[in-house]
């Protein structure tokens, strides 16, 4: 029997989207969302019928032809000429994971009952999701401004018959996947069309998926540091509480009470120590690791706010008798926060990078290179290359987006985000500090070997424990990118 989630006006938060995602729910309308799109899908249609002023997206052009007035015979024609023009997508494709969220999403806001779509097309949409049928997608194409219109045209031509998916594997045309189905081509009605391209859903999806793993992630960080700390052998006092309760971050006084926690018990942190001091990399975990937990959650509170939000332009006000055209499509809050988020966990991956280069640099009682026999082994010398050049390369990625616009639209679209590019950069970021992290863990893992026969807390050992039923500790020299990818399946296919 499946899992249904029902979508309704309630707010949807991430915990629900990981279910509905990893646990395969499928989506229904509620009775209340149906009736909130009718409701409004009603009122724009006679809207449409009797009033004498132009609405814009409804009975004009769009962007720079908004002065253009549409006859009522042409307004469905206006719909699907947009959805094909605005597919001007370029580049990769996007993960069908994120093409999911992006339906997810977007059927989400439109049941909010504000954007004058029929009940059918928020269904279809749910079809494709329900079905695994993932539009064809391109990750180049969005400013992040009037809504993710390019994205988004490509995400919809499917609805029309027109377009790509994937489906089990294959691609095939949407005229192909309707016919699969026996389901009909959406006949676009005013306003529709441009209630579907305007959104930052494909801004939004990137970032929920970001956010999905960066929060595995960034507790990840705390155990693998601990680890490193236990290997390096180092002090537990930077760990202390009443440390950071004179500097009460609630991230610091997070990331300094996991560290305790994790390392409660172990032999190796409470034998004497002959240093006095350790390194920023791990003195200062609490405050860099918490300042980055600190900025992640802020931008957690923006993405919830933005994808239970009504995004889309011109905004229809059943029950005030107004539809009106203003700027809600506009990226910059996503834009501004993706920013801070990318260099928030750049900054988690530049301190494991520290940790990792302190720990084969032969101090600290530990081999150079953590191998027995340096010299003949190169032991873990390059992976620390490896995680340095990923390192370099998130610098890189996190110049800010935010503070670029391209004026578009014949100057009308004067001001964009280019919220779009820092979502596919944010995946990017992300996907790298996974890779930091695990050559971070590849790296304390074997300088824990050294401090034996010490123990560390019965949580690390039993950490280690089933990270060793995976990747085991290097002797001699052996081929070392697969280890590293062992590493990373473990760091992805584990619960901690």
């Amino acid at each position: 029997m499946n899992n249904i989630h029902y979508i309704t006006n309630e707010p949807i938060n991430f915990q629900t989207i990981r279910k509905i995602i990893d646990e395969n729910y499928k989506l229904e309308l509620s009775e209340q969302a149906q009736k909130a799109i009718q409701k409004c899908r009603t009122y724009l249609d006679d809207k449409t019928v009797n009033s004498k002023s132009p609405i814009y997206g409804v009975t004009t052009g769009f962007g720079a032809l908004h002065n253009v007035s549409i006859s009522q015979n042409e307004l469905s024609k206006l719909q699907q000429n947009l959805v094909k023009s605005h597919a001007c997508g370029t580049g990769a494709k996007v993960n069908n994971q994120i093409v999911k969220l992006m339906l997810l999403l977007k059927a989400h806001a439109l049941s909010l009952g504000f954007s004058g779509v029929q009940v059918i097309t928020v269904q279809r949409i749910i079809d494709f999701f329900n079905n695994d049928i993932f539009p064809i997608v391109y990750e180049q194409g969005s400013l992040g401004a009037s809504g993710d219109l390019s994205p988004l045209a490509h995400l919809f031509l499917p609805l029309i018959g027109e377009g790509e998916v994937e489906f089990e594997g294959e691609i095939c045309s949407g005229k192909e996947i309707l016919q699969k189905f026996n389901w009909q081509p959406i006949t676009l009605q005013s306003k529709e069309g441009l209630a579907l391209l305007n959104g930052t859903q494909f801004m939004s999806s990137h970032g929920v998926f970001a956010m999905l793993k960066a929060s595995k992630l960034i507790k990840l960080a705390d155990i693998i540091a601990a680890i490193s700390i236990e290997g390096y052998d180092g002090r537990v006092e930077p760990f202390d509480d009443d440390l950071h309760q004179i500097r009460p971050h609630a991230g610091q006084i997070e990331t300094a009470l996991n560290i305790r926690k994790i390392l409660n018990g172990s032999q190796i942190i409470s034998k004497t120590k002959k240093h006095v001091q350790d390194p920023y990399s791990f003195r200062c975990t609490p405050q860099v690791h918490g300042a980055s937990k600190d900025a992640v959650d802020y931008v957690s509170k923006v993405i919830l706010t933005e994808i239970n939000s009504v995004t889309d332009n011109p905004t229809v006000f059943v029950d005030k008798d107004k539809v009106l055209s203003g700027g809600n499509f506009h990226g910059q809050p996503l834009a501004i926060s993706y920013d801070f988020f990318a260099i928030a966990m750049a900054e988690i991956g530049s301190i494991s990078e520290r940790r990792i280069y302190r720990l084969i640099s032969g101090e600290r009682e530990l081999p150079a290179f953590l191998v027995a026999n340096p010299g003949l082994n190169s032991g873990f010398m390059i992976p620390q290359y490896a995680a340095a050049s990923i390192v370099s390369q998130n610098k890189q990625l996190c110049t800010p987006t935010s503070i670029d616009s391209i004026p578009s639209s014949n100057e009308q679209e004067d001001h964009v985000s280019m919220g779009g590019n820092g979502a596919t950069r944010l995946i990017k970021v992300v996907d790298n500090i996974e890779r930091i992290l695990a050559i971070e863990l590849f790296n304390a893992a074997q300088a824990l070997e050294f401090r034996r026969p010490l123990k560390s807390s019965e949580y690390i050992e039993d950490f280690i424990a089933e990270y060793r039923k995976e990747v085991k500790f290097v002797d001699d020299d052996k081929i070392m990118y697969k280890e590293i990818e062992k590493s990373i399946k473990f760091i992805q296919n584990h619960e901690f």
